[in-house]
């Protein structure tokens, strides 16, 4: 299993929305108060979220549809970057993935493709044909 903001992303993915429009960042916020209910930090933490949050932008999330949910930033650039190397078959850890996304800059890893790699295992990213 993936960490915990892996599991977040699967909790958000696969929320039933009863045929309701929920916003992936609400989704994201119901799945981080459940696995870190007594840590606000942790349900904010931007890495993960805007990993998220980018790959719903992009229409890339099975069963959410593309739209404006992101600002830009480094995160939705790795996150994105990260789903065409999985497209390739040329990455599959977190830190091959995180190597290869920042370019071997010597960046803090902050659960990214955690995020990227729980959905695509579970094949919750939409892929190449």
């Amino acid at each position: 299993m993936a960490n915990k903001y892996g599991e977040a992303a699967l909790i958000a993915a696969r929320m039933d929305t009863y045929g309701k429009f929920i916003t992936p960042a609400a989704r994201w916020e119901q799945a981080t108060a459940k696995l870190y209910p007594t840590s606000p930090s942790a349900q904010r933490k931007g890495g993960p979220r805007f990993a998220f949050l980018s790959l719903c932008e992009d229409g890339l999330v099975k069963g959410i549809p593309a739209g404006q949910y992101a600002p830009s930033n480094k995160a939705k650039a790795y996150a994105l970057r990260a789903v065409v190397l999985l497209n390739a078959g040329t990455h599959k850890t977190v830190n091959t993935l995180w190597a290869e996304v920042t370019d071997g800059e010597d960046i803090a890893h902050n659960s990214q493709m955690d995020v990227v790699l729980a959905l695509w295992k579970n094949d919750l990213i939409v892929r190449n044909a």
